[in-house]
């Protein structure tokens, strides 16, 4: 802007200065056009309408241009202050006498080409309608804060954007990828946020998230210094990655570091997991490449977990759980591969977090009901006795079989209160049955025993105290164990089956077949009955698709637990040609479908005294 000779400011372009005459003398006002001329900030007297009346001379140094020359100029343009809607509104309440003050931070454009960043600041001059703007150059201020940014926000080992900063961008695309949906119509605040950092075109994201094989033994062996050495090439490879594909933007790579070993590559505007497959086995197989570091040749492999999703309604907090998820998956399957995020097995690992997280207050809630399937005499057809079977009605997931949540139990201990609960609420029934239905030969109940029942709790204390409190005989009870954990007894868990068995308590081995099927060893435990897996039941299916070979082992099973003075029961009879044949070669007690499903109380009364079962 051409300079023009500097005019003496008129007294009434200076209300600051003339509205005060009353109390101010001449001299004094005199050094007040001074100060407000010579001084180093920059500075503007505005009227009611926003436009300038007086300006300073580091105003039109500021702006490159004369100070005379801003006269008569609209100051909003001067200094941007009409540039989004928020700015001119807080500007406009100032100039109404609505608001004591108002501060910005601007970007300017100077003449001569070169951006400046200054702090813009607007108040009323006392006692006058007029307002005063300064203008103070920031720019410095600013590069500073920026450099400083900088290392805040990027990893000194391999320069690339760190966690912090990888979260950032992650929100800004969720945020910017979400607008690209055609039934979103932006709001102000988020279009600009939108405008500013670059639109994208479908609306999808995708993450990349990965960790190196073996890094921590490179650090152990050879150090730090070589490890550091091997993050950097790794992140200039995944960087090479990543520009292939073209997922880099003005601002800097989106690759990053999160720390340790970890990287992660975020795709913005994704096309479809094809694309994330692709960069995935890219990075894998540029990472299998050697490492030549100074002298030394190294190896790695990586594991990335990959996600992608559309961006409305997603997070960036729940994007990265589902692909650190992932990339557990990825280790867990091996390593050295790639794992793309797989809805059904993460709604799997939920579900089974949910179930832990609420198994040990269901048990005081009541959540937990018994079922009782028969155990027929393959003989008679009558019912000599029942298992019980715990069901959980959750009341999110419904009814829930003992498969869905026993290991869960088993795992976090809450078996050892289930499992009491278990065999309180079965000996009670029992004993309820027997009541009301007297007999020669009452109906046992057997109930199922985790080893780390036996080995967390005082398992003969609690039976022995149960039993006294129901008023159950202790032959009527029997316990079951599966045949891995009772054929390694020993210690305490042989000393509790011996106490139960000195007791009266029946003890049964479960599936057996699909273990250690020692019998000689059977011989030196405590047990009574054995279960045969229903495997072993499946293959006698009837009499004309008989398999010899399935009746000869299960015959010779049979006559040599019968030798040791063991009971057999064949789990998973479901036809009456099985029935037959198991008769047959001289199993004792049946149990399957072919009798009855598991069913509530009620009905196991039904069926006691009643005409034998499929005989």
């Amino acid at each position: 802007m051409s300079g023009t000779p500097e005019e003496p400011v008129p007294p009434s372009a200076e209300p600051v200065l003339t509205e005060r005459h009353a109390s101010v003398s001449d001299p004094e006002l005199r050094d007040y056009r001074a100060a407000f001329r010579v001084s180093r900030l920059a500075m503007a007297l505005v009227d009611q309408d926003g436009v300038v009346v007086a300006a300073n001379d580091a105003l039109g140094t500021l702006l490159g241009t004369e100070a005379a020359a801003l006269r008569d100029q609209a100051a909003a343009d001067l200094v941007d202050l009409a540039s989004d809607g928020r700015t001119w509104h807080a500007y406009s309440e100032v100039l109404r006498g609505r608001r004591s003050r108002f501060r910005c931070t601007r970007r300017l454009k100077h003449p001569d080409g070169r951006s400046l960043w200054a702090e813009v600041t607007v108040a009323p001059v006392p006692d006058g309608p007029r307002v005063l703007l300064s203008v103070a150059d920031i720019s410095d201020r600013r590069e500073l804060q920026a450099r400083l940014r900088h290392l805040q926000m990027h990893d000194p080992v391999t320069r690339l954007p760190n966690r912090t900063l990888f979260f950032e961008r992650l929100t800004a695309a969720l945020e910017s990828a979400a607008l690209d949906a055609p039934d979103d119509e932006p709001q102000d605040r988020s279009y600009e946020s939108y405008r500013s950092y670059g639109h994208g075109g479908t609306g999808r994201i995708g993450i990349c998230y990965l960790d190196l094989d073996g890094f921590k033994a490179v650090n152990d062996t050879l150090g730090h210094r070589v490890g550091d050495r091997l993050l950097a090439a790794v992140a200039a490879r995944l960087t090479e990655c990543a520009d292939s594909y073209g997922y880099t933007r003005s601002g800097g790579h989106l690759v990053a570091r999160l720390g340790g070993d970890e990287f992660a590559i975020l795709v913005e505007d994704s096309t479809g997991t094809e694309q994330l497959a692709d960069l995935a086995q890219a990075v894998l197989t540029a990472l299998q490449q050697p490492f030549d570091l100074a002298g030394q040749r190294l190896s790695v492999s990586a594991s990335i977990g990959v996600v992608e999703r559309t961006a409305r309604g997603s997070s960036a907090t729940c994007l990265m759980q589902a692909a650190d998820t992932t990339l557990y998956w990825a280790k867990a399957d091996g390593k050295a591969r790639w794992t793309l995020f797989d809805p059904e097995r993460n709604a799997h690992r939920m579900t089974r977090q949910a179930l832990s997280s609420t198994l040990r207050p269901a048990v005081e809630r009541g959540e937990f009901a018994l079922e009782y399937q028969p155990l027929v005499d393959l003989a008679d057809g009558a019912v000599r006795g029942v298992e019980a079977l715990v069901r959980w009605n959750h009341p999110q997931f419904g009814s829930l079989a003992p498969n869905r949540f026993i290991g869960i139990a088993e795992e976090d201990g809450s078996i050892v209160e289930l499992g009491r609960w278990v065999l309180h609420t079965a000996c009670r029934q029992a004993r309820q049955w027997q009541k009301d239905h007297p007999s020669d030969r009452p109906i046992f109940v057997s109930v199922n025993v985790a080893v780390r029942q036996v080995w967390d709790s005082d398992l003969v204390a609690d039976v022995a105290g149960i039993l006294a409190e129901t008023g159950l005989a202790p032959h009527l009870l029997q316990l079951e164990l599966t045949e891995s954990a009772v054929m390694g007894s020993a210690g305490r868990p042989l000393q509790a089956l011996q106490a139960l068995s000195d007791m009266g308590v029946g003890i049964a081995i479960d599936d057996f077949g699909t273990g250690y099927s020692n019998l000689a060893y059977l011989s030196r435990l405590p047990v009574s009955v054995l279960k045969l897996d229903g495997s072993f039941v499946r293959g006698f299916q009837d009499e004309a698709h008989a398999n010899p070979a399935d009746e000869l082992i299960v015959e010779a099973l049979v006559q040599l637990a019968h030798r040791l003075g063991l009971t057999v029961t064949a789990e998973c009879v479901e036809t009456a040609g099985q029935a037959t044949r198991l008769r047959r070669i001289g199993c004792d007690t049946g149990q399957g479908w072919l009798y009855s499903r598991a069913v509530a109380p009620e009905r196991i009364a039904e069926l006691i005294g009643v005409a034998p079962l499929h005989v």
